[in-house]
This record gives structure tokens, sequence and C-alpha cells, in this order.
């Protein structure tokens, strides 16, 4: 399990840098506040506030913002923010079908500057050459400092990030932040898809300590966060649903077996069974992967004791029959208790859930912030 959040005042034999990052952490999830509040929320003694206030605003990462407005008695607090454009994370989603998507995001998580560029099917090298591509342009984009590239990639990816496998991409073995960090001379750090989009809406979303989100793009994983965690697995597996075979007797995979989750929910094969079944049989067609899905997760959801599932991916896929069914069917295999508490929905029209998690793998590497 990979803790996300600094939460409380570092010991003696803790360092600078925890404390840095808790006070990174108050001011971006709180806003700005005064020296005597940021003490009094973080824990740390007003000195120590005040020398590391002084650090970070040399570095930029500070801002101070004036006096507090409305009547107070004596000499109204100053006001300091976090300045989340001082730096950007180059952010990178291999997740999509038909082509890799990056951004410039701000310390904030807002999306400043985004390119995509098309796939056209390429894998391998070909594939690694068109995302090295699509950084290249955003770093020469990004009117700060760039803090580091994060990356969003389908596949089981190790704490090094190193891509082990990767079918939809013929990755294996991958080592992206040597790759990228050789031409761009910057912190990379590189996560799962699903991970990164689970990131994005625990730290942006207030998504709750305790929840699972289903990636459905070329390929489908989930992310999950328990306590405040991201579950990642001795083996970094956590959340690969994608290969759960669903079907003996269905359709060959990519990883060679049959009938794969990924087979039956992934975008382009969803969309190419709606294709031949035309418009009358739509919603059957979605209600039935909604309803693998569910077998699959059904599991998850009972040992874990998850109350909320998000599903992210298009949401003429996602929403409707597809997510009404996945939902029935996950009640309907677990005990009452557990299913009539389960909230399942769809992440809405937040296309930017995997870039804006990449940036949280930087951001929370380099400052200590999520």
């Amino acid at each position: 399990m990979t803790l996300l959040r600094v939460t409380s005042k570092a010991l003696p034999e803790h360092n600078r840098r925890h404390n840095r990052a808790l006070l990174l952490q108050t001011l971006l999830h709180d806003g700005a506040m005064s020296r005597a509040d940021l003490a009094r929320e973080s824990g740390l003694t007003r000195v120590t506030v005040s020398d590391l206030v002084n650090e970070l605003s040399s570095e930029g990462l500070i801002d101070e913002l004036g006096p507090r407005e409305g009547a107070h008695v004596g000499k109204p607090a100053q006001l300091i923010g976090l300045n989340v454009n001082a730096y950007h994370v180059v952010s990178l989603d291999l997740s999509g079908d038909e082509r890799f998507v990056g951004a410039l995001v701000a310390i904030d998580g807002t999306v400043v500057h985004r390119l995509d560029a098309p796939v056209h099917g390429a894998t391998g090298d070909d594939a690694l050459s068109t995302a090295l591509g699509l950084a290249r342009d955003l770093v020469k984009r990004s009117t700060v400092r760039v803090l580091g590239i994060g990356i969003g990639t389908p596949g089981v990816v190790d704490g090094e990030g190193i891509v082990i496998s990767a079918p939809n991409l013929d990755w294996a073995g991958i080592d992206l932040p040597q790759t990228f960090g050789a031409e761009f001379d910057l912190p990379v750090h590189v996560g799962n898809d699903a991970n990164a989009a689970a990131l994005a809406l625990h730290s942006y979303h207030d998504a709750g300590p305790d929840f699972m989100v289903i990636e459905i793009e070329h390929g489908a994983g989930a992310g999950l966060i328990i306590g405040n965690a991201l579950v990642t697995g001795g083996a970094f597996t956590a959340g690969e649903i994608g290969h759960l075979v669903v079907d003996p007797d269905g359709e060959p995979c990519v990883c060679g077996r049959r009938g794969c989750l990924e087979q039956v929910v992934a975008v382009p094969h969803l969309r190419e069974r709606l294709r031949r079944a035309g418009a009358q049989r739509r919603a059957s067609v979605l209600a039935d992967a909604g309803r693998a899905l569910g077998y699959a997760v059904a599991p998850v959801v009972a040992a874990l004791g998850l109350e909320a599932v998000v599903l992210c991916g298009p949401a003429d896929l996602v929403e409707g029959p597809f997510l009404d069914s996945a939902a029935a069917t996950v009640r309907s295999l677990t005990l009452a208790g557990t299913g009539e508490g389960l909230t399942m929905s769809a992440a809405g029209d937040d296309h930017d859930l995997v870039l804006r998690g990449s940036a949280v793998f930087v951001l929370s590497a380099e400052l200590g912030v999520s």
C-alpha cells in the first residue's frame, strides 16, 4: 500500500521534507490562511511554520496574498497561499485506443494545456516514440518550471515505474523512467492508468478514503484506494481485472487466453459488438457487458467491504444500461448488507482523470502533496 498524504506533524526523528509537505498539503486542500492558522492546522510551532514559509516563498511555491478582509480587532492577519502555477507537470495518458493524450497540469490539478497524438494502432517502439514526441511538445509549451513527467499507462507497473507487461501496447520490461529521463533530464514517475484515475478522484474530487475506480478504455483495469492508501499489491498487480476470464468460450485475448473481461468491456471490442448488433440491440449488448463486469468485481466489493465504485470511460458506453446492469449484478451476488450500501456511479464528464492522476504521481513524489 502507498500512503498518499501527510496528515500529522513530524516527530523529531522525521525530516524537514515531511513538514514542508504538510504545509503545502494543508494550503492545497484548505486554501489560503495566515501563519497562525497554518500552525494550528498543521500542529507545527509558529517558529517552524515561519521558517518553512520563508523557505517555500523563496522557491516560489507560496505567495503573500495581503491582509485578511473583514472586521477584526487589531492588525489584520496576512494571508499566504499556495502558488499552484509555481510548477507544471507534463502528464501523459496512454490508455486510449485511438490516441495518446498529454497535458500540462498545475499543482491544483488544473489542466493548463492539452495535446493528443493519434496512435494508428502503434505498439512497441512505435508507441514509445509517439509518447516521447507528445512529451517533447508539452515541455516546449510550458511557460513555468516543469516539476517532472507523470505517465499513466495500461498494464502492470512496478514500484520503479518499469512496465512489466502491457499486452495492448506490446510492452514488456519497458523502463519508461530511464527512457524519458535520459531525454528530458526531469524526474519521471510512472504508474498504472487505473491507479492514476483513482489518485485523481482521491486528490481532487474528495472521493473518500475507500473506493474502487474501474478504467475502461483500450483495456480494463481497477484502481483501489483503501484507508486513504493506494493498493498496488506485492506483485503490483492489484486491480488487474482486465484479464479475468468471464467467458471461457469467448473471443481470444492478446494475453493468450479466451474470454477475458477486457474482450467484453474494453472500448474497441464493445463498440465493434455494438456495430454488429445494430441499434435495436444496443441496450441489450451494453447490459450484457455490464453484467460481465459485475461478475468480475462483486468478489472484490464483498472481500473489501467497498461502498463506492466509480466507472471511468466513454459516457455513451458506461452510463445507462451498462452501469445499471453492473450495479444490479454486484448487488445480486453479494450479501444484502454489502450490496445495498454500494454506490456505483460513472465519472461523468471528467475526461482528464488519468492525466490529473499521473500529475499526482509527480506531485506526491517531488513535493509530498496529493
